[in-house]
């Protein structure tokens, strides 16, 4: 008798996941041509199902103890993935269609078997079962999943393990190490380094698994090469340097995520009692064998059971793929009959011209040369007014079979009118990237009322906004990928190329959809007067971001240049300040060399250990270390100094387009709080807590003849929270324009407000912000150096002395738990999906966020407002005034010394006044030359 396979703890495993994507195409390749009827060659192939049987088969024999199973499909349609790289996957070739035939019958037969069937619309595999494996792996329960996918190796810990059946490869800890020569908390790195040349996601040139190896031997992490990526010598160094500003996106390509919103898939996650194991439907599963003629597979169940064929197939327990995520309200319109138009000559435009101006609303897509906004230009466009029914126009397609097409600028032309025309109403997914399109072609659009992103956003804010998830989602419907007209990798061709008939199908199909899914989520809207008001600013801000974004904000690049090159004399000074302080010379970015020079060497004290049991040297470790030595100091400004000199000073200068601006992207439907995301670049996050940090912000400029203006809300958050609480202590500082903190000081230590000491009124502003935070005793023991003792004594003494702040925590934690969610002050929904989990850690954090989103929401709302009041204050004057920056609580604007009083004094009372809470709002307002100087 032999032992039944265990785990890396030595348990026998209670979770299985089996990868049924990767499984599905290797059991296909694996087994012969397997033919329902043997005799007819054209008969329904069936070998991929019965290696799926095959392998369910071993894992459920060698496994026969576990609790909990369930396979995982990717379903069909894109994920962020896509979004974030359209070349995800470029180099796939198109599934075989005897193959695809076999997904459904899997999917059923695989539930038969008693194995819970997972395919999650805009959700990867990969990231179902890392959500699957993390949940439970944190509830102590041992993991095994069942692939052949490397790229899963990123998830193992003490808890998870992979097996890989068909090679009988095991990738545990040890195992992991072993064959990649890095650890598995490094894998995420390595892959990035390397590289992935099935998903077509680009790693560092000429770099393989033993120099990504050997690199992170040495540094650490991909963080602490990236730190010395200046010190890698030969032409690999050189290629890791080309590659810098790219590493960051294929790190979030290649991520596995293991926070997946999985609700309506996996019932009461993270408890998993949806996808316990289940007994096989013995006679179900003889009716599937027989259908499909797996004869010896008849007799083995009838042999073990005794039963017998039921008399047709009953499919009921397992949902055809299809329905797998067809939750559609509007599903019926999915099988109508479809009329798409191509529009080649005059009569065909002016018919669909006609029919879009008499229309009430317009479904609009462009079809371009780039997915860079300001770079891109028009290809072709398409109409829908109707569902079902849609034109598409190519106006610049050059394939050798092209067809004489309709001249671009005399089309633009006649449609200008038609664009322009605020009171024609138009509709969209993510509007704000065709108005870029169109006005590279001298096109300002207006009327757009409705963008189906942004519907999403606000109705289901935890879920993928992209066309592609929204269609299937909510109208059962896919669609053509644009990898299947345009193909993939070096192959690939423009869109321009794409024959005309099947972009027409593809641009008018996107029109099509978006209209559709505009008629299931403009309803649900229209409900609830709060989140439609939500979706109304969401709308009115994207016309905000797009004035923001396409007027671009003035960059000194000469003076970047000359700081970037005074942060790298620093960067060497400190390094050569840190080897003579340890007394050898060693690698800044290599923990593991830190880490022999403290420990070892120096003999400073141990903070915490690693997983591993090593001393760590983690950021939170060197922090806490440089307050008593300087080696640990020298090392932390070193690694800031290079991270400045990288992010910022070196790529701006690279950004500024002709006229010497910079444009930012602002990523409207991203934070589940509501703030805005600035990437490409990310002018959001540039330091300002030290001196070369605020250096950076010198070089963002006003023009001849202009300021700049910065006017940002004072204490945004504690306003809200006073707001929401209704605590009589906290509202009455503001009220009475006390500094809160000095009243906060004053309330917690007893002294009158005037004899607070500039200490306690440090301690006071981290009591106040870090319980807004839901900061615990030991986190503000931390933040102030002092025992968890006293840190319990203050905040015991805070809520005494603000009970309806502690009141409002508690009822708001209740609240959280009985709905799911939490809402700002205006209404916008913020989801908490592990507000009830059963595990400890993700509980607290979900009920920490409940406290602190709605302040967030809150906060990303006002600011929002503000920008939609002032923007409509320019527009009015009319003021040549421009915005050019939101960060945070922030506005910034470009502002002619002519209209520099106006601003100083309407600015700040704009925003102020947009929303009227029980504390009065207060934006303060600075000006300078530059934007350093503003503040």
């Amino acid at each position: 008798m032999t032992d039944t396979p265990t785990t890396p703890a030595g348990a026998r495993p209670q979770l299985l996941l089996v990868d049924g994507s990767s499984y599905l195409y290797r059991a296909f390749h694996a087994m012969p041509d397997l033919r329902v009827d043997p005799a007819d060659p054209h008969s329904a192939p069936t070998g991929a199902i019965r290696g799926m049987i095959n392998m369910l088969g071993v894992l459920r024999k060698d496994y026969p103890d576990a609790a909990y199973a369930a396979c995982v499909f990717d379903a069909p349609g894109k994920t962020f993935r896509d979004e974030l790289y359209p070349d995800y996957k470029a180099n796939r070739a198109s599934m075989p269609d005897d193959l695809r035939s076999q997904i459904a019958p899997i999917h059923e037969v695989v539930a038969l078997l008693g194995w819970t069937v997972l395919a999650v619309p805009g959700v990867e595999a990969d990231d179902v079962i890392g959500t699957l494996a993390h949940t439970a792996a944190g509830q102590g329960l041992q993991v095994l999943i069942s692939s052949g996918d490397k790229d899963l190796a990123q998830l193992v810990n003490e808890r998870i393990a992979i097996i890989d059946t068909m090679s009988g490869k095991r990738r545990d800890l040890a195992g992991v190490q072993a064959e990649f020569g890095v650890s598995a908390a490094q894998m995420l790195d390595y892959q990035t380094l390397v590289g992935d040349a099935i998903d077509n996601v680009p790693g560092v040139d000429k770099v393989g698994p033993k120099t990504a190896a050997k690199w992170l031997a040495e540094y650490g992490s991909l963080e602490g090469i990236v730190a010395h990526a200046g010190d890698i010598k030969g032409a690999a160094g050189q290629n890791l340097r080309d590659k810098l500003a790219w590493l960051p996106t294929g790190r979030e390509l290649l991520k596995i995520r293991t926070d997946c919103d999985l609700d309506g898939y996996v019932e009461s996650l993270p408890a998993l009692d949806s996808i316990a194991v289940r007994a096989q439907q013995t006679g179900d599963l003889a009716a599937f064998y027989e259908k499909f003629g797996f004869k010896t597979l008849i007799k083995a169940l009838t042999a073990a059971d005794g039963s017998r064929p039921a008399a047709k197939p009953a499919t009921a327990a397992a949902r055809p793929a299809a329905d797998l995520f067809a939750d559609a309200p509007a599903a019926s319109q999915a099988g109508a009959e479809r009329v798409y138009e191509t529009l080649l000559d005059w009569p065909a435009f002016e018919r669909w011209l006609a029919r879009i101006e008499a229309a009430d609303l317009t479904a609009l897509d462009t079809e371009t040369t780039s997915i860079d906004e300001m770079q891109a230009r028009i290809v072709g466009l398409s109409f829908s007014v109707v569902p079902g029914q849609a034109a598409y126009i190519p106006l610049a397609h050059t394939g050798p079979d092209a067809p004489v097409q309709l001249p671009l600028a005399e089309v633009l032309a006649r449609l200008k009118p038609w664009l322009e025309n605020s009171e024609k109403k138009k509709l969209g997914q993510h509007i704000k990237y065709d108005r870029h399109v169109l006005a590279n072609h001298g096109i300002e659009v207006a009327g757009y009322a409705h963008d189906t992103m942004l519907q999403s956003y606000v109705l289901e804010v935890h879920r993928p906004h992209n066309l592609a998830s929204l269609a299937e989602r909510h109208l059962g419907r896919s669609g053509i990928n644009y990898e299947d007209l345009c193909g993939k990798g070096a192959h690939q061709i423009p869109f321009a190329q794409v024959p005309v008939d099947k972009a027409a199908e593809y641009s008018c199909e996107d029109s099509d959809q978006t209209l559709d899914v505009h008629r299931v989520l403009w309803p649900r809207l229209q409900q609830n007067a709060r989140l439609r008001a939500i979706y109304e600013l969401e709308v009115q801000c994207s016309e905000v971001l797009y004035r923001i974004e396409r007027h671009g904000v003035l960059i000194d690049a000469s003076l970047l240049k000359k700081q970037s090159h005074e942060l790298g004399e620093r960067i060497v000074a400190l390094e050569a300040e840190a080897h003579q302080l340890a007394g050898q010379p060693f690698n800044l970015g290599s923990p593991k060399q830190i880490g022999e020079i403290f420990f070892d060497k120096l003999g400073l004290p141990v903070i915490k250990k690693t997983a591993t049991g090593k001393p760590s040297t983690d950021e939170e470790v060197l922090e806490k270390l440089a307050e008593d030595y300087p080696l640990p100091a020298r090392i932390l400004e070193h690694r800031g100094l290079s991270k400045l000199k990288g992010t910022y000073t070196d790529k701006l200068p690279q950004l500024v387009d002709g006229a010497g601006r910079v444009h930012t992207h602002f990523a409207q439907a991203v934070a589940v709080t509501g703030r805005l995301a600035s990437n490409d670049p990310n002018l959001q996050n540039i330091p300002v807590r030290t001196a070369e940090g605020r250096r950076i912000r010198e070089a963002f400029i006003a023009p001849p003849g202009h300021l700049i203006l910065s006017c940002d809300y004072s204490q945004i958050e504690l306003r809200i929270m006073a707001h929401l609480s209704d605590d009589e202590a906290l509202l009455k500082a503001f009220h009475d324009g006390l500094d809160v903190h000095r009243a906060t000081a004053s309330e917690v230590f007893g002294v009158p407000v005037d004899q607070v000491s500039p200490e306690q009124r440090r301690y006071a502003k981290v009591i106040n912000f870090g319980l807004i935070y839901g900061m615990s005793s030991f986190g503000l023991a931390r933040n102030l150096g002092i025992d968890n003792t006293a840190a319990r004594n203050y905040i015991q003494r805070y809520f005494e002395r603000y009970p309806g702040v502690k009141r409002y925590m508690d009822e708001t934690r209740q609240l959280a738990k009985a709905q799911g969610y939490v809402e700002t002050v205006f209404g916008r929904r913020l989801m908490l999906p592990e507000i009830n989990s059963p595990n400890g850690p993700r509980r607290q954090g979900a009920e920490r966020a409940a406290i602190n989103a709605p302040m967030q929401g809150t906060a990303a709302d006002l600011i929002k407002k503000a920008m939609v009041a002032v923007q409509q204050a320019l527009d009015t004057g009319p003021r040549a005034s421009r915005m050019v920056l939101q960060v945070h609580d922030e506005l910034v604007l470009e502002v002619p010394t002519a209209e520099l009083d106006w601003a100083k004094a309407e600015v700040p009372r704009l925003m102020a006044g947009v929303a009227r809470l029980k504390v009065p709002l207060l934006a303060e307002v600075g000006v300078g030359a530059n934007w350093e100087q503003a503040h």
